[in-house]
């Protein structure tokens, strides 16, 4: 019987992946190490005080709570298609990575709402934590559907571990009087620089990749509002943040619906 062997064309496919990869490893690397240039950020403690102080039904800040509604019902959707996905639109290794991402977003609606109750930086770890938890198993997941599935739940771990262990290093740093938001910010700000650049530099597996363009944006319209919570209040019924919720809530459907229409 013989073994088959590599065209040309698939070993310099091959071969240019991995240059990809390894300039991707090598930008992250920099970025790292340019992070440990950078003094300690602590939180600012005017974090905490946002527009909304509307209160409804005995429930201080309302809007900024219940705005985090959609989060829980997406997140609940999301595990039940990952759960019961009969037509197996996800590849086995990739569906822990996928149930964590909704289980996180689930979370996070309880997280968010919980801190905005009572915003303060002990409320704010468990607002931070969710939120983490998904996005590490979605970078998890971009990772998986276009540079390729190997060692996909050793990735999965390593990045959740990390991902966790900035906000604990974050909150503990607080709880010494010296917080450092250095590892938190490089955990959000890197993914959101490689995640678009591998979009672009590697072929899309099972994932409808145009989906993927509507989740970033929705984040970043996300970002804005949060950015103006202040001007955006002034001038209508709801303020920035709020809106913010509902935006960020937007990312992860739209992610759902790519994966129903896988």
């Amino acid at each position: 019987m013989k073994e088959a062997t590599k065209t040309p064309d698939s070993a310099k496919a091959m071969s240019g992946k991995k240059e990809k990869v390894t300039a991707l490893v090598l930008l992250l690397f920099i970025g790292c190490i340019g992070m440990t240039f950078i003094a300690p950020i602590c939180q600012d403690i005017n974090y905490h005080h946002f527009a909304d102080r509307s209160e409804y039904f005995s429930i201080p800040n309302f809007w900024n709570v219940v705005s985090n509604l959609p989060f829980l019902i997406i997140g609940g959707l999301g595990m039940l298609f990952v759960t019961f996905n009969t037509k197996k639109r996800i590849a086995p290794v990739l569906q822990p990575s996928y149930f964590i991402f909704f289980f996180g977003i689930l979370l996070t609606g309880l997280g968010s709402s919980y801190y905005h109750w009572n915003p303060n930086n002990l409320t704010l770890l468990w607002d931070r934590l969710p939120m983490t938890i998904s996005f590490m198993s979605f970078f998890s997941i971009i990772i998986g559907e276009f540079i390729g599935t190997k060692h996909s739940r050793i990735l999965l771990i390593s990045l959740l571990t990390l991902g966790i262990a900035s906000v604990f290093y974050w909150n503990y740093s607080e709880s010494i009087g010296c917080g450092d938001l250095r590892m938190y910010m490089a955990i959000q700000f890197f993914p959101m620089v490689l995640i678009p650049l591998i979009m672009v530099l590697f072929k899309p597996g099972n994932y409808p990749a145009k989906y993927l363009w509507f989740v970033l944006l929705a984040y970043v319209i996300a970002k804005v509002f949060e950015r103006f919570d202040l001007e955006i209040a002034y001038f209508f019924p709801l303020s920035g943040h709020s809106v913010k919720h509902f935006f960020a809530a937007i990312a992860p459907w739209v992610f759902l619906i790519g994966l129903r229409n896988k």
